[in-house]
């Protein structure tokens, strides 16, 4: 079952987009002027396309309940969500991520949890689905300087945790992507310590914010976003957003990151976003929303330090990176 939640300030009614639209997108698009102008980046970053004013495609068989979040920020189109992505398991090409994962494979797939629990679990991905599914719109902000907002579909992760009974001696939820360089090809790099990891304190992980995505825009996630099953804890950094989970252990110590291990100067446990403190190599007090020209200003936890900043108090959110 679908469900739709909100976040913070309820979105009236009339942002919702018309069900008509959506009926006939498809005479829009095939009608709409293509191409899709090129904006310019910073020689960090580079470059992205974003899409025109209404041509972005929707995705097949699938929608979102509103068009702004909470904070009245427009959705990031479609077709920027799906072709401008982070995830070095295909490739270090942010535009290059859906060609190599066209052909990545989701089914079938599990995801075994277990760990410090009283009751470990194997789910297969329609075991995942079988959750209440809800409409999540959240602000998403890459470490890089970049941001999106992004309609996803999913469920808190506490809820999967509440099955599986963390017992005492948990303190931290350990997440893994899978291990496969045959469909991954980045995975042959050795750069990298493959696979993937990430984690969380266990208060972190039962926040109602943090869920666990299977969807997209109203769909199943594409695989370049992290099919069929990605962790999204909308006050961190992207990179805490692990994807293609396989593994899930409630674990005693705090994991150490596959970042963290390739860099710990510049990647921390926390990774929370925090406009005042500056990344090693630039600033993270403004950012680039994909598909606008100007920059804006970063918000502290990303917007969501009034539900989540009481998860730090009495903590130096300085060193908290």
């Amino acid at each position: 079952m679908l469900a739709k939640k909100r976040t913070a300030i309820a979105i009236p009614s009339s942002e919702i987009t018309p069900k008509h639209l959506y009926l006939s997108r498809r005479q829009f698009i095939k009608g709409a002027t293509g191409g899709a102008a090129f904006l310019a980046a910073s020689a960090l970053l580079g470059s992205c396309r974003p899409a025109e004013p209404g041509t972005e495609a929707e995705p097949e068989g699938g929608q979102a309940s509103a068009t702004v979040d909470e904070l009245g920020d427009p959705l990031t189109p479609y077709r920027n969500v799906i072709s401008y992505n982070n995830y070095y398991e295909f490739t270090t090409d942010k535009e290059s991520v859906a060609a190599r994962a066209a052909n990545f494979s989701t089914s079938p797939w599990q995801v075994e949890v277990g760990g410090l629990v009283n009751n470990p679990r194997v789910y297969d991905i329609d075991d995942l689905r079988r959750f209440d599914q809800e409409e999540r719109i959240y602000r998403m902000r890459c470490v890089e300087g970049w941001s999106m907002v992004i309609p996803w579909i999913g469920f808190p992760l506490s809820r999967l945790l509440a099955e599986v009974q963390p017992d005492s001696r948990a303190r931290y939820v350990r997440f893994e992507t899978l291990h496969d360089p045959d469909q991954m090809p980045g995975q042959m790099s050795r750069g990298y310590p493959w696979p993937y990891v990430e984690g969380l304190r266990l208060g972190e992980a039962m926040h109602d914010l943090t869920i666990l995505a299977t969807g997209l825009y109203g769909d199943n996630l594409p695989p370049q976003n992290g099919a069929p099953v990605r962790l999204v804890v909308p006050w961190k950094y992207g990179f805490k957003n692990i994807k293609s989970i396989v593994r899930i252990d409630l674990v005693e110590e705090m994991p150490i990151s596959l970042w963290m291990a390739v860099n710990p100067r510049e990647y921390g446990f926390y990774a929370n976003v925090n406009p005042e403190v500056r990344h090693p190599r630039w600033s993270q007090s403004t950012e680039r929303r994909i598909g606008e020209v100007q920059r804006r200003a970063t918000l502290m936890f990303n917007g969501y330090a009034e539900q989540v900043a009481g998860l730090y108090e009495g903590m130096d959110l300085r060193l908290n990176f």
